[in-house]
């Protein structure tokens, strides 16, 4: 019985094509909520003016401003061509349609993201982003080369929003059909010039370009020579096969250097075939082997850890030193390892608050394709570069960030693995050759030297690159098996590409079974399985502990960690689900959930400023009832005192108590409350003399216990012996009400 054909991967659409589409509902909704004028009078249709006004937003411009889930999930929806599958809509799309900038479609049982071609152009290059594909090219490139690859996909002159005039381009870039089709239709001169850049590596400055092309005119300007307008080159250029960057050189897109160079890649065949017939000729199995590690569980672990409230990793930065040294030691890993594992964990958005979500990668991704994502995100280069002599691109200044040439080494090295070394062990020195016996090495060492330089680096072989990638990347991302070296005469370490590795290389699903659950080791050990979704996993971040990292991944539900959940605010039955969407729960856990959710008794808060002690009950009771005093306490408060209201401060308290003739003590010394100015007096009034500036009388001391000295009882200048009021007496009788607080401080 044949095989049912897979459908066809579904592709971006234009941004006027997806408005005229919507509802005419739909349509008026986001013209009223976006504020946009629409002018009737123009020659230009509805969404073709909505379409110019939507390019202008500021989250397009600069996505920082946007919610970090939200950001992550505008970068997964560009890096997969502007079209997302899921199985429910991320809540974090919310924002991105709400502006207009994502549309939502139904496909089968989910649903799909749709990222429109002009807004995908319109997006400033990010992290893990492959530096020379297409569209980070177009984005950087000038406005006039720009318009001019507009002009040649349009078949008219471009008009600004350019990104609009660019969809026509980027279909045509983008389709590996379409753009084989445009590489044969070239002209003699233009594919031989093309065909000469990417031999020596897909980048020239503008001297080199000239000498390809055997142009005599030179045209000198403040940045060295410039190109012809009327030259083959020029040519290539408004077909954006060959984009200029500032200042002086031209690089081919990857797409395009991937269809030039297939050519060629049956020219080598035969300086190859002695390379293998050596390693086919003899049996060079290693005594010693280090066998590749799924990097996948050490990735879950790493971001479970950067969860810790007292870990702050900033975007834009790269990992911390004493971070990964701290994870390093924490795992038992090579800190090699846990800073290379920590880079694509990052690429991918795995340390983003966005990845608990299950609706959208990297949650959705099941635990047996993270590693897959890794290993994609170091061959896209954005974020790891073996030229460099610390890989990550993070840790370099935002200014430095510009990408090596390792990226065609990295695709040499995978090469010689896939035709040395499928299913046996391969020495080192075999697949040396066969990245030295390459015609695209010599073009690589000068595109090397000349980064390096700019860079301010020293620059590497690529010979040295090459064993970097193959016995460090490639190790770490599981890829490649390590085997020792027998003796000092031995041709150095041998490697075989692991069934991990060839089922990477060739886009193909793993043989080993990947649908195996979670389970409970014991009654607090659980072993994450390889059909769990990673956002599942890293949505346990605040209830376990992270256990054994090496082949799989343990967490470890202690009761402390349980009890540490709950104090941070996570509702016992919300923990219990999250559990439970992994494995059945053991009893032991289950009745500590039970026990984390009964209500034995309720307390009630309330918030205050202090406590005064009064252990004497008439002065207690003085203050809790009078009017003075009573708005200022918490009624009822505990025995043997008082709790001040909140929001009461200490002046207030020892005034008020003051004018019943109670001092406040404080820090064992009476407090003392700051006198207010005199007020101002007419002509001819009668200045009175300040009371402050009478000595106060003591009274005798109230009969109280040990605590006798926190308030005592006070008398006036004018009534020395007066007695202590009770709680009878009449409001009058009193010294002073609120109103004579500012008076017994001026005297009046």
């Amino acid at each position: 019985m044949a095989r049912p054909s897979a459908s066809p991967p579904p592709r971006p659409i234009r941004l006027v094509d997806v408005l005229r589409q919507l509802p005419e509902a739909e349509l008026g909704s986001l013209i009223a909520r976006l504020k946009i004028r629409v002018d009737e009078a123009k020659r230009i249709d509805v969404p073709s003016q909505v379409a110019r006004l939507l390019l202008q937003l500021p989250e397009l411009r600069d996505p920082s401003i946007l919610p970090g889930p939200t950001r992550e999930l505008l970068y997964r929806i560009a890096e997969v061509g502007g079209v997302l599958s899921a199985k429910s809509l991320p809540a974090a799309v919310e924002p991105l349609v709400a502006r207009g900038v994502v549309y939502v479609r139904g496909r089968g049982g989910g649903v799909e993201l749709l990222l429109p071609i002009a807004f995908l152009l319109h997006l400033k290059p990010w992290e893990g982003e492959d530096p020379r594909g297409v569209r980070a090219m177009l984005w950087q490139a000038h406005p006039d080369v720009a318009s001019s690859i507009a002009s040649h996909y349009l078949g008219r002159p471009a008009t600004p929003p350019l990104s609009l005039g660019l969809e026509p381009a980027w279909e045509v870039l983008c389709d590996p059909e379409r753009l084989a089709r445009e590489v044969e239709e070239l002209a003699p001169l233009e594919r031989k010039l093309l065909a000469s850049v990417e031999q020596v590596g897909g980048e020239v400055d503008t001297e080199e370009l000239l000498d390809l092309e055997r142009e005599p005119l030179r045209l000198r300007g403040a940045m060295g020579a410039t190109p012809s307008r009327r030259g083959v080159g020029f040519a290539l250029e408004r077909r954006g096969f060959l984009v200029p960057v500032h200042p002086n050189r031209h690089v081919i897109p990857t797409e395009v250097a991937s269809i030039v160079g297939a050519q060629r890649h049956a020219e080598r065949e035969a300086q190859r075939r002695e390379i293998r017939t050596f390693v086919l000729g003899d049996d060079h199995a290693p005594r010693r082997a280090r066998f590749a590690e799924d990097p996948a569980p050490l990735a879950l672990a790493l971001g479970l850890a950067v969860r810790d409230p007292g870990i702050e990793v900033k975007p834009g930065i790269g990992t911390p030193r004493s971070l990964i040294t701290k994870l390093a030691t924490r795992f038992g890993k090579d800190p090699e390892r846990v800073a290379f594992v920590a880079a694509l964990s990052r690429a991918i958005g795995l340390w983003d608050p966005s990845a608990i979500g299950v609706a959208s990668p990297p949650g959705a991704l099941p635990v047996a394709e993270l590693a897959r994502a890794l290993f994609q995100a170091w061959r896209r280069g954005g974020a790891w570069d073996e030229a460099r002599p610390d890989g990550e691109v993070l840790r370099a200044p935002p200014e430095a960030r510009e990408s090596s040439a390792c990226g065609v080494v990295r695709e040499l090295v995978l090469e010689a693995l896939q035709e040395l070394s499928d299913g046996r062990w391969v020495p080192w020195e075999a697949v040396a050759a066969y990245v030295r016996s390459d015609s695209r090495t010599p073009g690589v060492r000068r595109l090397v030297e000349r980064w390096a330089q700019r860079s301010g680096l020293e620059p590497l072989l690529p010979e040295e690159i090459a064993r970097r990638v193959a016995l460090g990347s490639l190790h770490l991302l599981g890829v490649v098996d390590l085997g020792d070296p027998d003796d000092e005469e031995s041709l150095g370490p041998t490697l075989r590409i692991t069934p991990r590795g060839r089922a990477y290389l060739s886009d193909s699903v793993e043989s080993h079974p990947q649908g195996e659950p979670s389970r409970f080791l014991d009654h607090q050990a659980l072993r994450i399985g390889s059909a769990a979704q990673t956002g599942t996993v890293i949505a346990l971040a605040p209830l376990v502990e992270i256990g054994a990292v090496s082949g799989a991944l343990d967490v470890l539900v202690t009761q402390p960690a349980l009890s540490r959940a709950l104090s941070a605010g996570f509702d016992a039955e919300v923990l219990q689900s999250r559990l439970e969407a992994l494995a059945q729960l053991p009893d032991p856990i289950a009745r500590s959930f039970a026990q984390a959710s009964a209500v034995v008794g309720r307390a009630e808060f309330v918030a205050t400023a202090g406590f005064i002690w009064v252990e004497d009950p008439e002065v207690r009771e003085l203050l809790r009832t009078r009017r003075q005093t009573a708005d200022l306490f918490v009624d009822p408060s505990p025995p043997s005192g008082l709790l001040v209201q909140a929001g009461i401060d200490l002046e207030r308290i020892a005034r008020r108590c003051r004018s019943l003739g109670v001092e406040l003590i404080v820090n064992g010394q009476p407090y003392r409350t700051r006198s207010v100015p005199p007020g101002k007096t007419g002509s001819g009034a009668r200045r009175l003399d300040s009371s402050g500036t009478l000595p106060s009388l003591r009274a005798a001391r109230v009969p109280s216990s040990a605590r006798q000295a926190a308030v005592r009882t006070t008398s006036s200048a004018r009534h020395p012996a007066t007695r202590v009021p009770s709680s009878g007496d009449s409001p009058r009788e009193t010294l002073g009400d609120d109103d004579s607080e500012g008076k017994r401080g001026t005297g009046e």
